[in-house]
């Protein structure tokens, strides 16, 4: 009986030694390739962190916060788009849309999701930005959008649109994509213009951009609001190339327009042409001199007591760079000059009589123009 009891009691010895040095095993195994359990965790919540559901989720933040905007001139309808509640003051809601979507018009009216419609008054736009602001009175259990921010975007990230295409046909429509691009640089006419008057720094989505869409939010995947949509490219050979201006930007603006601040851009005091469109038009032959160029602006005529006249610039002067970037058209020409504030102080390198000269320009204001 005892030698039994000794044969248990070394068995219970073994068996405890066993497990203590399995454990002790284990450990150490980890401890020296611990990457190989870092990596089977990464990839399990990275196939976890977005859902069919999740998105569905922060649809129902912003959806019911999405707005028709239509616009109208003397009861005709001009233009509709969409919008989204941007800020609730008290009593006073506040929208943003795109300026081309009110620009036409002389009085405007919104719809809610639950179909109401009701008059809304336009506060102010801006054409270069392409931000407008309409006010209401605060409709009970009106909701503003959650604003989100870009600089932590990566591309491939989901995003997605609420707006209206195809003229209010499909309102409310949903569509989903990602982020295919940051800091796009897109050349935008604005006052419907016919040429390209401007260079707009935007975001690119390949979610469903369409007519109607214009002023509706581009959100992340939490519903946060992260741009304005704006614009899309459509033409032949080309899907899904959709973009909005980041939030920050239009944040800024709206803050300006409701606030009641002008909106003041630096001003040289020129009309200018493209160097091309001088070249292929009889009324400005006279005006190109050197028919090397290609690129740049030419100088058409300087109003007086303007800063280019303070600076000597001349008719038929070719601006070729606003501080060492390279000008090629009007519209560059506005994107780099509207980099700069009323006062500040650039470097315009110009050409005249094949010479490459230079001149120091104080920038004077001018609201709404170049």
């Amino acid at each position: 009986m005892k030698q039994n009891s000794k044969q248990k009691t070394r068995v219970i010895i073994y068996a405890l030694f066993g497990i203590l040095l399995g454990v002790f095993l284990a450990y150490s195994f980890i401890y020296k390739f611990p990457a190989i359990f870092q990596e089977t965790i990464t990839k399990i919540e990275r196939d976890v962190t977005v859902t069919d559901e999740g998105i569905a989720d922060a649809v129902d933040n912003v959806y019911d916060s999405v707005i028709v905007v239509s616009t109208y001139n003397d009861k005709k309808l001009r233009a509709s788009g969409s919008g989204f509640i941007y800020k609730i003051d008290d009593q006073t809601t506040y929208i943003i849309t795109n300026h081309h979507v009110i620009a036409d018009g002389n009085n405007y009216k919104i719809t809610y999701t639950d179909g109401e419609i009701v008059e809304a008054k336009l506060l102010g736009g801006d054409n270069y930005t392409d931000i407008a602001i309409l006010k209401v009175k605060t409709k009970e259990n009106a909701k503003a959008v959650s604003i989100g921010k870009t600089e932590s975007l990566r591309v491939g990230d989901t995003t997605f649109t609420v707006g209206a295409p195809l003229d209010n046909v499909y309102s409310w429509t949903v569509t989903r994509g990602i982020i295919s691009g940051k800091e796009r640089l897109v050349e935008v006419s604005v006052d419907n213009s016919m040429d390209t008057d401007y260079i707009m720094n935007v975001l690119q989505t390949d979610a469903a951009v369409n007519n109607g869409n214009s002023g509706g939010p581009l959100c992340n995947s939490n519903g946060d609001v992260i741009g304005v949509i704006s614009a899309k490219i459509s033409s032949t050979g080309v899907e899904g190339m959709g973009f909005a201006i980041p939030i920050e930007i239009a944040q800024e603006k709206a803050e300006q327009i409701i606030n009641g601040e002008s909106s003041e851009y630096p001003y040289l005091g020129i009309s200018m042409l493209n160097i091309d469109v001088a070249k292929s038009d009889p009324r400005y032959y006279g005006y190109v001199t050197n028919s090397e160029i290609t690129e740049g602006v030419i100088v058409i005529d300087v109003q007086k007591n303007t800063s280019a006249a303070s600076a000597k610039l001349q008719t038929g002067d070719i601006i070729t760079k606003i501080n060492d970037k390279n000008i090629s058209n009007v519209a560059y020409l506005r994107y780099e000059l509207y980099k700069y504030k009323v006062g500040d102080t650039i470097k315009i390198t110009y050409i005249r009589d094949s010479k490459e000269l230079s001149a120091s320009v104080k920038l004077s204001s001018k609201l709404q123009t170049y």
